[in-house]
């Protein structure tokens, strides 16, 4: 369970919690719950203005009509078909609710429901996408076909990241995991999940950006 709201101060919740609280909650259908385990994980200590993301989770919960018949649907689609697919169907369906959080609430699904095809979903926001355009803009310079990092720039911009987008992050991630663990830097049965936490808190320079 998640900390009292009698307890003072910050509490720290981790991935494995919510990823139980989140099994339990699909196990009872309760699907606006675990949509609230995984919004309160991803908003974390964000520096945003004070009580933005109750005001926002508020207005997720009453703003759409049937959301827990929605996010019912998105996870019997991941369930039946793939990452990509449930992608597709949370995106615009949920006001207030971005790619950012919906791959939140599709990664902590896919720990207890598996993928029908394809890689189980992984997270991706603001701070991986950037990872994703610096090592893009790398790669594009020493090719050649990206020398000055534009393409880069637009295919991994901030938000709003395509379905089609999304599937090819989460193949990159599955193949880079692999390609790591073969040097046996890296644990060998490490899931793609490590890398993208890897990349998410590692200290990384951004490449230099045109403006």
């Amino acid at each position: 369970m998640m900390a009292s709201t009698f307890q003072a101060g910050d509490a720290d919740v981790s991935r494995t919690q919510v990823a139980s609280i989140v099994a339990d909650a699909l196990e009872r259908g309760a699907y606006e719950e675990a949509l609230v385990a995984t919004y309160v994980w991803g908003k974390g200590k964000s520096g945003s203005p004070a009580g933005s993301g109750p005001a926002t989770l508020h207005k997720i919960l009453l703003g759409t009509e049937g959301l827990n018949a929605i996010l019912a649907s998105v996870v019997n689609t991941l369930r039946e078909q793939d990452a990509e697919a449930a992608y597709a169907e949370l995106r615009g369906r949920i006001a207030g609710f971005g790619p950012s959080f919906y791959s939140k609430f599709l990664y902590f699904a896919g720990k207890s429901v598996r993928a029908a095809s394809g890689t189980q979903p992984l997270i991706l926001d603001q701070v991986l996408a950037r990872r994703m355009r610096s090592l893009a803009q790398a790669v594009g310079r020493e090719t050649g076909y990206d020398p000055d990092g534009s393409i880069a720039r637009w295919v991994w911009r901030d938000t709003n990241w395509s379905p089609h987008r999304y599937a090819i992050y989460l193949s990159f991630m599955q193949a880079a995991s692999r390609q790591v663990a073969a040097t046996h830097s890296w644990p060998s049965n490490a899931t793609p999940d490590l890398l993208e936490y890897a990349l998410f808190t590692t200290s990384w320079v951004e490449s230099a950006e045109a403006t």
